[in-house]
């Protein structure tokens, strides 16, 4: 099987650009993630959230940090994993990612490792996934025994592509 080229990736997020760039992973539900350390603000202890009334299913509401308000994102839903408690309550984290000038917390199960793929190394999500407009996974990287989905941070985030 040969790689896709990044012109033409096989879903609608392109395939994160070849950069010596290093990622902060996490896992949710098993699965491992990961996103760019440029973006990656503060990692906190999991700490009370306010909910916001009729806010999107996967926004578990807001909370302040240094005189900010942040919204705090359940990565689970988000990124369609099942709903259920982190094996490891006590190592649940909320990541806060800076993207476009806004921060925007995202909880996750544990913290992971530094990852530094090799630009040749990253493949674009695979084939075969149901297609989605705000398609987070932009490439994937093989690590012992499995994979690490690298994210993008605006699509994840939802915030408007830069154009």
């Amino acid at each position: 099987m040969s790689a896709a080229s990044p012109s033409r990736s096989r879903s609608h997020a392109p395939v994160v650009e070849a950069t010596a760039q290093s990622w902060l992973a996490f896992r949710l539900a098993g699965q491992h993630y990961a996103a760019p350390l440029a973006q990656v603000g503060e990692v906190l202890r999991d700490s009370e959230i306010t909910a916001v009334p009729g806010a999107a299913p996967d926004l578990l509401g807001i909370r302040h940090l240094r005189g900010r308000i942040v919204p705090v994102m359940d990565g689970r839903r988000r990124l369609g994993l099942p709903a259920q408690p982190a094996a490891e309550p006590a190592g649940v984290r909320v990541v806060i990612l800076h993207a476009d000038g806004q921060l925007i917390g995202l909880r996750v199960d544990a913290i992971g490792d530094l990852i530094h793929p090799d630009a040749q190394a990253i493949e674009p999500p695979p084939a075969g996934r149901a297609a989605r407009a705000d398609e987070p996974v932009s490439g994937i990287v093989p690590v012992a025994g499995g994979f690490v989905a690298l994210l993008d941070i605006a699509r994840l985030c939802r915030l408007p592509e830069a154009g």
